[in-house]
């Protein structure tokens, strides 16, 4: 992709006509999605998009329309929902780091790249949003990081799925997930079954991270030598957990 830039005006040229075609989406419903959020004009011609309005504009649009290209290159789907969240990122205020992680789209491909290995996820796996970006730079640049936001913006999701790409890139030997289980109080001994059967109805949304990003099976391989280990919060106390990837999830509740 080439562009050749003339005042307001930016030309972004594409090498793959059918790919094109789904970024335009239907009807180009992509293209008008793009230039009713950013007030600009989109004119297509053969394989060239055409981006005419302000600057600021412009340079929203063209980043959002490279992030979705680069999505159809790795094999990956674009509908309504992700134009929207790739909009949401290209217009925000994002410092150059937290940009290259939004395009970078951790799950190019339909795989969590790590190297030579990959973790397949259904429909690929990238940041929706500038502050998902934002919590996937800050665990790669730093050993502690805190996650606090609302139900359901990918807080532990999104570590799960780090944890996993560092486990497969062996940058850490084991991943260990802990939560605490503050619903059984201290009734644990009166569930029926063994520790794992009385936990792990509260230790199930990671459960679902694990099966989404590994798959069912090499999860339970990985649970049973060890290398994964998911536990409530009272079970890690006088742990040695060197070279390790530790997630605690549900923090607020343990006080």
């Amino acid at each position: 992709m080439t562009d050749a830039p003339l005042d307001n005006r930016v030309d972004l040229e594409f090498d793959d006509n059918l790919l094109l075609a789904q970024l335009c989406g239907e009807h180009s419903s992509h293209l008008a999605r793009i230039e009713h959020q950013l007030g600009l004009q989109i004119v297509g011609r053969g394989n060239i998009l055409t981006l005419a309005g302000p600057p600021e504009a412009i340079t929203a649009a063209r980043t959002a329309l490279e992030t979705l290209w680069q999505r159809l290159k790795h094999g990956l789907p674009v509908a309504a929902a992700e134009v929207d969240a790739t909009l949401r990122s290209a217009t925000s205020s994002l410092d150059d780091t937290a940009k290259r992680a939004a395009l970078q789209a951790i799950g190019a491909g339909g795989d969590l790249k790590t190297g030579n290995q990959g973790v397949k996820a259904r429909g690929g796996l990238m940041p929706r949003s500038p502050n998902q970006s934002r919590y996937l730079q800050a665990m790669a640049d730093n050993a502690l990081v805190f996650g606090i936001g609302p139900a359901g913006t990918g807080k532990t999701y999104l570590a799960v799925a780090e944890a996993v790409r560092r486990f497969l890139a062996e940058e850490v030997d084991r991943i260990i997930i802990t939560r605490p289980a503050v619903e059984a109080g201290e009734r644990l001994g009166f569930l029926p079954g063994d520790m794992r059967d009385k936990v792990d109805p509260y230790l199930r949304p990671i459960y679902d991270a694990l099966y989404d990003l590994l798959g069912a099976e090499r999860t339970a391989r990985r649970l049973e030598t060890g290398q994964i280990e998911v536990a409530p919060l009272a079970f890690m106390r006088g742990r040695t957990l060197n070279d390790s990837f530790v997630i605690l999830d549900e923090a607020q509740n343990t006080t």
